[in-house]
């Protein structure tokens, strides 16, 4: 599977996060430095060890910055739901209803591909 993270999402998530907190304040709480997160948040790719601290800042999955290929995201929508799952902030009722209309899509898709 080739895989690649999406530092768009993952740089705009943090800008977002940390809204009009300090960059340096905030980097001291992450315990990296300020200089690594000014280019994180431009879009520079982190190491493994900074990454895996901003990802437990932001609480989400390590992979919920992943990229896929097409075939690999069309043949297991099991990702998704994972995600939807696993997320803390959204209430279980939403991501149980959000998954049972993904489920539906992926049906109706795979009906309309045997036509």
């Amino acid at each position: 599977m080739n895989t690649t993270l999406d530092t768009e999402k993952f740089s705009e998530m943090i800008k977002s996060k940390r809204g009009s907190k300090g960059l340096r304040l905030l980097a001291n709480e992450i315990s990296i430095s300020a200089s690594t997160l000014s280019r994180i948040e431009q879009g520079n790719l982190p190491d493994i060890d900074t990454y895996l601290k901003l990802c437990n800042w932001l609480n989400v999955s390590t992979e919920y910055f992943v990229l896929k290929k097409k075939q690999d995201e069309l043949k297991n929508h099991g990702d998704v739901i994972a995600h939807l799952r696993a997320d803390k902030t959204l209430p279980s009722t939403t991501a149980e209803a959000l998954i049972q209309m993904i489920n539906l899509a992926y049906e109706s898709a795979k009906k309309e591909a045997q036509i």
